[in-house]
């Protein structure tokens, strides 16, 4: 068999293998392991996986993720949460659609303390779902707008899947932390402008919500300054130069531990919990990439990724056509691949593409992490909606996929507004940090 036969025949395995339920990083390891040792021998394998493994696990970048991962959990079990969409709904409650708009305020919160979009849709699911059912609100508008919200973050920074875009494109974190940050607040807009138009259209998908006064406003807004706080330092510290992501993060989570038994909504049992949590998380995600890793030579020995590019080459398309044709490739695996896995598995293939047709890589980060978000409510996989669907078990999953509908659209509006103008993502990267 030649090289490319090989390599067809192990991607076909993966497949396989994932069909029949195999973990990711095993099924990835199976066939990173393997083709190498058919490609080449056994000692090359057996060498390739002793220093991926190191050189991987070693890494000084890797370690914002159980940081800002603990900074979720611990924010997450002393309620941060809860008073952010406290805040938002003492703002915007009044409006028709207030409270699912506020839910999608908290959501982009959440997300920046979070990074993780299942955290974000899991978190903010358990404190809107009942408010929103308890003022009449349409099932479908209420869940579509929770899976919706929590897809927010992947987006805003700090973004585990910013993160693994990084180490698996050798980019810089910091350079991609900022590009997300306009893309983020742009899909948030859309998100509330598409609560708007749909409540404007049919007034009775929500009710308008209960007036607050003053003083509840003002109390609302002064219980979530510890969140927003932390938030801008975070964020704001990266963006100003003041602070790595690594250290950002290590001030995200020491200043969220630290509010936590200050306020006494966290305690060592609270801490230890939400510590064991982030362990098996990181775990998770290094395991992956590790595996990753064992693919990448795999898939460079087999010459699939020269061949893809030579293929597309050969159309005569210009590089943004090439672009569109990679990005509807993502819309449609995102369809039945889990995003974080699809980012894993195609990196090694389509990345090399893009950097050979001279697209910006961070540009095509914020790109691909945008379509990753839409395959997180895409049918049928659509982690988001089955993870709402846990806590709404009152709602079908097919009125919860015909909730998030009209959010999809608005994301796939975004990610044109995105394809068609760069800048949006480039500009705060470029001018606080400069080029590549």
């Amino acid at each position: 068999m030649s090289d490319m036969s090989i390599g067809v025949t192990g991607l076909m395995i993966l497949v396989g293998l994932l069909v029949l339920r195999v973990p990711v990083a095993f099924a990835m390891f199976a066939v990173g392991f393997g083709g190498v040792a058919v490609l080449r021998n056994w000692d090359a394998a057996t060498s390739l996986l002793a220093s991926e493994s190191f050189t991987l696990a070693s890494s000084s970048e890797l370690v914002v993720i159980p940081l800002f991962i603990l900074m979720g959990n611990v924010a997450s079990a002393t309620g941060m949460s809860r008073r952010l969409y406290d805040a938002a709904y003492a703002l915007i409650g009044r409006v028709r659609g207030g409270l699912a708009s506020a839910t999608i305020i908290g959501c982009g919160g959440f997300a920046a303390l979070s990074g993780s979009s299942v955290a974000s849709a899991l978190t903010m699911g358990k404190v809107s779902l009942s408010e929103m059912e308890r003022f009449d609100y349409d099932p479908r508008l209420a869940a579509g707008s929770v899976a919706a919200g929590g897809t927010l973050g992947i987006l805003i920074p700090p973004s585990t899947g910013f993160v693994i875009y990084a180490i698996l494109a050798q980019e810089s974190i910091g350079r991609l932390f900022l590009a997300g940050v306009l893309p983020g607040i742009l899909l948030l807009t859309m998100f509330i402008v598409t609560i708007t138009l749909m409540c404007w259209v049919r007034p009775g998908l929500a009710p308008t919500g209960p007036r607050t006064t003053l003083k509840g406003k003002v109390h609302s807004l002064l219980g979530a300054l510890p969140i927003t706080s932390v938030i801008v330092l975070t964020i704001g510290g990266i963006y100003g130069g003041l602070f790595s992501p690594v250290e950002a993060a290590a001030v995200g989570a020491a200043l969220v531990i630290l509010f936590g038994f200050v306020s006494g909504n966290l305690d060592i049992a609270g801490l230890w919990q939400a510590s064991k949590d982030s362990v098996v998380t990181t775990a998770t995600v290094m395991l992956i990439l590790i595996a990753a890793h064992m693919m990448n030579p795999f898939l460079a020995l087999s010459h699939i990724p020269q061949a893809l590019g030579a293929f597309l080459s050969g159309l005569a398309l210009p590089s943004l056509a090439v672009l569109a044709l990679i990005l509807l490739c993502y819309l449609v695996l995102g369809c039945f691949l889990e995003g974080f896995t699809m980012l894993v598995l195609s990196m090694p293939i389509f990345f090399p593409v893009i950097l050979a047709l001279g697209i910006d890589p961070i540009w095509f980060g914020v790109l691909v992490v945008l379509t990753l978000e839409m395959g997180l409510i895409s049918p049928p996989v659509g982690i988001n909606v089955f993870i709402v669907k846990s806590v709404a078990p009152n709602v079908r999953l097919g009125e919860i996929f015909v909730g998030v509908l009209p959010f999809w659209v608005a994301m796939l509006l975004t990610l044109a507004l995105l394809f068609a103008f760069p800048s949006i993502s480039l500009i705060l990267p470029n001018t606080m940090i400069g080029g590549g």
